[in-house]
């Protein structure tokens, strides 16, 4: 076996023993077990909320416990391959098991990652907002290019989106959209991705190709489901309705069955135009004013969040996140864990893995220093 094969399979050890330990594998093999029998019980749908819930712990243990279990075997079986592939002076099937060594040592990385996704609310689905800074049609193109970064990230990775509210900007672009992303893990995954993101790039809306920089703001915050309690009270709310905008059919259109409900307490804005009843439109702003104030709250717990709430300040210089880099030479930096790639296109189309779990160690790391620091 070759140093750099030798190398891959103990970093891959690595990952697989840290996965064993967050997951504590002999108790998270038991709870399995137990909830597999608990699924059989023909009176588990009596309490349909109660069942929902548990398969829903049951499909996340599996598919942790069932991703670890395949990972070792698919390296095993690989690590087999290439032995008998040197052994038989096969170049090039010993190439396309490195090739396959290198992918399993990725994923191993980014499943000791998400291992780390334990908070309250890393499991849910969420709600994805993009909104254009000062500048125009230059900051509404920023902001349509980043909703589709995201769009093109989340379903790489599987998950489903739903268009909630979108305005267009009056040449091109977008002055604000909302997405829900729906999958394993989405807010944990994304909720590092709030803040201001600034753009540098020759302008293709100037006519003399100057320079330009630009800022768009994103902000995420998860679906809560009916067992997390939000008192709202009625009294706070202002609502308006809106004829809805862009493609949606003629109904949509002639008919003021979007919905904009303001929380006046806390300025709290959602926006839903994604169907024909306003009543339904309705339901589904309550349910992101819901979302937008549980994330709050979990926001204050967190004093690392408490940074990006405040740079939810101003859209502007001095509280970008990352910025994205076109020309005069091309790069994109996070400004908060150094992370750099230089092929921004990549990233433009989705390759945003690195800078997730980057962030995302930082905050955990952040937050168990402040843990020990209160316990000392």
């Amino acid at each position: 076996m070759s140093a750099e094969t030798e190398a891959l399979n103990e970093q891959i050890k690595q990952s697989v023993a840290l996965l064993r330990r967050h997951l504590d594998w002999d108790v998270a093999q038991g709870r399995l077990a137990e909830l597999n029998n608990r699924a059989e019980d023909p009176d588990l749908w009596n309490d349909a909320e109660a069942a929902q819930k548990m398969m829903r712990e049951r499909t996340l243990l599996a598919n942790q416990i069932e991703g670890v279990q395949n990972l070792e075997n698919e390296v095993e079986d690989t690590l087999e391959l290439i032995g008998m592939a040197e052994e038989e002076g096969d170049a090039d099937m010993v190439a396309d098991g490195m090739k396959t060594l290198n992918r399993l040592a990725e994923e191993a990385k980014r499943r000791e990652t998400e291992s780390l996704l334990s908070g309250e609310a890393d499991s849910n689905d969420c709600y994805l907002e993009v909104n254009a800074g000062a500048g125009g049609t230059e900051a509404q193109d920023w902001a349509e290019m980043l909703l589709r970064m995201y769009s093109r990230w989340a379903e790489a990775h599987g998950y489903k989106l739903t268009m909630i509210e979108s305005s267009e900007g009056e040449q091109a672009g977008l002055k604000s959209a909302t997405i829900q992303v729906s999958g394993p893990n989405a807010y944990g995954w994304l909720k590092t991705e709030a803040g201001v993101h600034r753009l540098v790039r020759i302008s293709p809306f100037d006519a003399a190709a100057r320079r330009q920089t630009s800022f768009a703001s994103v902000w995420v915050f998860p679906v809560v489901d009916d067992t997390i309690e939000i008192e709202i009270n009625e009294a706070d709310l202002k609502v308006d309705t809106f004829r809805a905008s862009g493609a949606g059919g003629q109904h949509v259109n002639k008919t003021e069955s979007a919905i904009r409900i303001t929380h006046v307490p806390t300025g709290i804005i959602v926006a839903c135009q994604t169907d024909r009843s306003q009543h339904r439109n309705r339901a589904t702003a309550m349910g992101m004013l819901k979302a937008r104030m549980y994330e709050a709250e979990l926001q204050r717990r967190e004093a690392a969040a408490a940074q990006t709430e405040a740079a939810k300040t101003d859209i502007g210089w001095g509280h970008q996140i990352r910025s994205y880099v076109l020309a005069p030479y091309q790069m994109v930096k996070d400004l908060r864990t150094n992370v750099e790639k230089g092929n921004p296109d990549a990233v433009l189309d989705g390759d945003l893995d690195d800078f997730m779990a980057a962030s995302l160690a930082a905050r955990v790391g952040a937050t168990r220093s402040e843990a020990s620091a209160s316990a000392q």
